[in-house]
Order: structure tokens, then sequence, then C-alpha cells
């Protein structure tokens, strides 16, 4: 007879969580999610991390606890999750893939899925840098960050179109709208300066 405590589905969506985003496409994972939501975030607080279900986005993740939520003895967990800098150029991109989200909830009737084509994004990547004028560089550096962005999850490549990326519900539910304009400005204040 085994010692393992008797199975329970929660499990599932607990290693899916772990793994990055649950998503409503996966209806069985989204179900037992929905269906254990409280066991799950006690769960998940018990290791310092908080489940965040965007019910109208139809997706599910988990974040750190800040640091003002690490109180009442939290701040003793170790962080699972290392905090890392997106840097200019991953920073720049996601601020970009968020307009052009933004623009596809608004104006994109036909479409359910937000798709965008590297050299289109390009066009706008090459007003940040002013002094670059080496294209073939340029589009290498974007090419980098859409590749570091998927790794987040905050994009997927169509891999049957070489330069197609599908952005993923999870780049909007981490950069609000709220804070997407202070985001820019600051992106626009780096790459152009003050000269005394």
């Amino acid at each position: 007879m085994s010692d393992f405590p008797e199975f329970r589905e929660r499990g599932i969506v607990a290693v899916h969580l772990l793994q990055g985003v649950v998503d409503e496409k996966t209806a069985e994972v989204w179900a037992i999610l929905l269906s254990n939501e409280s066991y799950l975030r006690d769960y998940f607080y018990e290791i310092g991390l908080v489940l965040v279900i965007d019910r109208e986005e139809g997706i599910a993740y988990l974040r750190q606890m800040n640091d003002d939520e690490r109180t009442g003895g939290y701040e003793r967990i170790p962080r699972l999750f290392k905090k890392s800098a997106l840097g200019y150029q991953n920073s720049l991109l996601t601020v970009l893939l968020r307009e052009e989200y933004r623009r596809f909830e608004e104006e994109d009737l036909d479409n359910e899925r937000c798709v965008v084509d590297t050299d289109e994004i390009l066009e706008h990547w090459k007003s940040f840098f002013p002094n670059e004028s080496d294209e073939v560089s340029l589009r290498k550096k974007l090419v980098t960050a859409f590749n570091h962005l998927e790794k987040l999850k905050f994009v997927r490549k169509i891999k049957s179109e070489t330069d197609k990326w599908e952005v993923e519900k999870l780049l909007k539910a981490r950069v609000p709208l709220e804070e997407l304009e202070s985001l820019r400005n600051r992106l626009v204040t780096e790459s152009n300066p003050k000269t005394l």
C-alpha cells in the first residue's frame, strides 16, 4: 500500500500553474481550477505565491507576493520566482506589443487572435534607435527580444509563418493600460536623453 495521500485533481492544475499560464482553452484544467479555486489560493499563499485568475480574459497565473504583502511571517519564505529586469529592448518590445494588443481589441473585430508581423513592429522599433541606421542589426535585436518574451509566455511564434507572432493574453494581464503610458514615456526618455 502506498504512503502517498489520495490523488486529487487539483494537483494537475497546481503543476500547470507552476509551469506557466493556465488558459480556458484547456477546458478540463480550467474547470478543475475554478472548482478548486479556494484551495489553490490557500495552497499557493503558503509558499508565498498569489494565484491570479482573470475570468474575463480566460487566463490564470502565479505571481510572487509584493514586498508590501510579505508580512506576518511571509517575508521569511524564500522567493520562488527570481525578479529580473527586462532591460531596455525587452521592455520596449513589451510596450509596442501591448499597444498592438490594445489596437487589436478596439479595432480588429474579425480576428480572435492578436497576430503581429516582425517587419511591421520593426518600423515602430526603429524610431527608438535614432542614432542606429543598420537595419539588419536592429532587426536582429528585435528578434532576440521576441525570443526572450516568448520564454516569458508573452508571445508565441506561429510556426507556419516565419515572421509572425501571436501576442498572448498574459502580456495584457501583466501590463495593464494604466501602466502602459508611463512605461512608454520612460522608454521615450531613455531613447532621447536630455542634453544639457
